[in-house]
């Protein structure tokens, strides 16, 4: 059986980062995880948005409802949640279809699990708010 190359590609990665996270998105991420583990987030860009994200069939804004799923369903990972919903906003989607997502989720992750998701939009929409405001 012959397998599908995978295409990955780095400068297509970091063209991609940067069409999700914003540079404070960034900057909260990626150079701290540089220095507890050098190279590791070149390996996350090049990987995952070089690659995973590089796939047909799933435009920016269909990965994004996914991610924040998984996060909240995932709990506990609030830096993570709280890039990509800055991300979640970049590619298209409304605060309000955010906040319904993890409404949405309630009843198949549990309140807690969407109440937390929930305090995290919150906290994330108003430090966009504050940054808006700094300008």
């Amino acid at each position: 059986m012959e397998l599908t190359q995978t295409v990955v590609d780095r400068s297509a990665g970091y063209r991609t980062l940067d069409l999700y996270q914003d540079p404070v998105t960034q900057e909260a991420a990626l150079p701290g995880l540089e220095r507890i583990a050098p190279g590791f987030p070149d390996w996350i860009v090049t990987s995952l948005f070089g690659g995973t994200y590089q796939r047909p069939g799933l435009q920016p804004r269909d990965r994004q409802l996914v991610n924040l799923a998984t996060l909240a369903t995932l709990g506990g990972v609030d830096p993570q949640l709280t890039g990509h919903i800055r991300s979640s906003l970049r590619v298209g989607l409304t605060r309000q279809q955010v906040v319904e997502v993890f409404v949405h989720l309630a009843p198949y992750i549990g309140t807690p699990k969407a109440l937390a998701a929930l305090r995290v939009a919150a906290a994330t929409f108003e430090q966009l708010d504050a940054e808006e405001a700094a300008k």
